[in-house]
């Protein structure tokens, strides 16, 4: 018995020897390993911190912990291309509403163009929440046909005519905002700047009317081009493929209203345009409308019977331009009551003839151009024998500009350029061959032969244009009119609609 115990001590004693071995292996094993870890743990904090530092840059917030019990509801956090588009809305598209604002041709534009930007914006913000569809434009027409309705309000107004140059210029701008279907190629940004050349064409003639005259224009002309450049950068750097889709975490389109992300950008628009209350007393007077206006005639109405529309002429229907009945010429007075008389007599105005700028028939060297101003049959600056002006082009890099010219026939000999014809009346002009084109602004009953070639005739704002052009020119020839009437053409009837290029077989 005393064996046995004695060898079972000894077993015992062996096994603690080997159990206290094997843990000082595993220490120093988990000590190897930590030191081996250690690098690679300081790499993976680094990380960490580097992208920590990135989320607040890109505007990124962590998401809020979870907790178990019922906390209150935490804001929604915007995407960064939806918080760099409303950028883009404050810093640009706001300066360019106020701009249009402050001209009183453009009426309520500047309201349109901002509701255009803000359903652009709920586009947007359906991007950042959705999948892509398949078809996209199939997804996207309720909200797309919200952004066609302001447009086409834009381009069916009947502006002054001052304001034409206005109006095509915001109507090429607007073209940039079909990025949000644009497949590339091109990409998004680069079909926004495409635009930019349009627009140029027409806010170019502006600044060169108004240059030193009126701020108001030059400024609109500024913020309409700073619109379209801030656009194709933000395009450039949040839709370069197109437009953005959350394809990662997004929801799929058949499970979303589009309609109430419409819904949401109408109330956002209200809230930045609500009035102020300084405001409220002025609008609630000019909503009076045709009561006010009532309201205020019978305000004035006197003991007698009298008042502000005593002694008005009632207007008959042959004297209302509109109505078939029209008459024309000076219409017949018809008063309905007779006015008293007053002790003051008004004296008649007599519209003032504009003053005409002296006859000019130079040639300058700085652009190689020929200036035609002013001139009338009963100038004597240049005329030949024959009556008509004659001028002699010496180099084909010469173009011809005649400007306000009235009941004179013009003869240009030699091959030019181009040759314009601006605010003329009653003007013929007859020229060899154009390399270029010939422009006909703003006349009225003028008449243009070519002995020659002329690629192109550009007619706009014209009333009662005849073009002659020569056998040569029959087939090669093309017109572009625009805002133009009475326009016909040796062998061939001109019949075209505005803004249709017609090339003539």
């Amino acid at each position: 018995a005393r064996s046995k115990i004695s060898v079972s001590l000894s077993k015992g004693e062996t096994r603690t020897k080997k159990g206290e071995e094997s843990k000082y292996q595993r220490a120093s094993i988990m000590s190897s390993v930590d030191k081996e870890i250690e690098p690679l743990r300081s790499l993976l904090v680094s990380i960490v911190s580097r992208l920590e530092q990135l989320e607040a840059k890109a505007g990124v917030s962590p998401p809020p912990a979870s907790s178990g019990g019922g906390g209150g509801a935490v804001e929604e956090e915007l995407h960064p291309s939806l918080k760099a588009y409303d950028t883009h809305i404050e810093e640009t598209v706001k300066p360019f509403v106020n701009a249009c604002n402050d001209l009183p041709g453009l009426k309520n534009i500047g309201s349109l163009i901002l509701e255009t930007w803000m359903t652009i914006r709920s586009i947007i913000h359906l991007g950042t929440k959705c999948k892509k569809p398949k078809d996209v434009a199939t997804a996207l027409k309720p909200l797309l046909t919200a952004v066609q309705t302001p447009v086409q309000s834009i381009s069916k107004m009947r502006l002054d005519r001052d304001y034409d140059w206005h109006q095509k210029a915001i109507m090429e701008m607007l073209v940039s905002i079909s990025w949000v279907v644009c497949v590339p190629p091109p990409n998004p940004s680069m079909f926004v700047k495409e635009t930019i050349g349009s627009t140029d064409f027409w806010s170019n003639k502006i600044r060169k009317m108004y240059k030193g005259k009126d701020e108001k224009q030059i400024l609109f002309c500024d913020a309409l081009k700073k619109l379209i450049q801030d656009l194709a950068k933000y395009c450039q750097e949040f839709h370069l493929s197109g437009l953005f889709w959350n394809n990662a975490r997004g929801v799929d389109m058949e499970s979303v209203d589009v309609n109430e992300f419409l819904a949401g950008a109408e109330v956002k628009e209200a809230k930045k345009e609500a009035p102020k209350p300084a405001a409220a007393p002025a609008a609630a007077a000019a909503g009076g409308g045709a009561a006010a206006l009532f309201g205020e005639l019978a305000a004035k109405r006197t003991n007698d019977g009298t008042s502000a529309a005593t002694g008005l002429r009632k207007v008959t229907k042959d004297q209302q331009t509109w109505r078939k009945e029209f008459k024309g010429g000076e219409p017949t007075t018809t008063p309905t009551t007779t006015a008293k008389p007053t002790t003051t007599t008004a004296a008649v105005a007599v519209p003032a003839k504009k003053k005409k700028g002296p006859p000019k028939c130079e040639y300058q060297n700085q652009g190689s151009k020929w200036n035609i101003e002013n001139q009338t049959k009963d100038d004597n600056t240049g005329l030949g024998s024959s009556g008509m002006l004659e001028i002699t082009i010496t180099d084909a890099k010469q173009q011809v500009y005649i400007y306000k010219c009235e009941n004179i026939t013009i003869n240009v000999t030699g091959k030019l350029k181009s040759i314009i014809l601006d605010s003329c009346s009653k003007t013929n002009i007859l020229f060899d061959s154009a390399i270029s084109a010939c422009e006909i602004v703003n006349c009225k009953r003028v008449q243009v032969q070519t002995r020659g070639l002329c690629p192109s005739v550009s007619i706009d704002k014209t009333d009662g244009c005849l073009v002659y052009l020569s056998k040569e020119s029959l087939s090669s020839t093309s017109f572009v009119t625009s805002k133009s009437t009475e326009m016909n053409g040796e062998y061939f009837l001109l019949v075209v609609f505005e803004g249709v290029s017609l090339l003539i077989l």
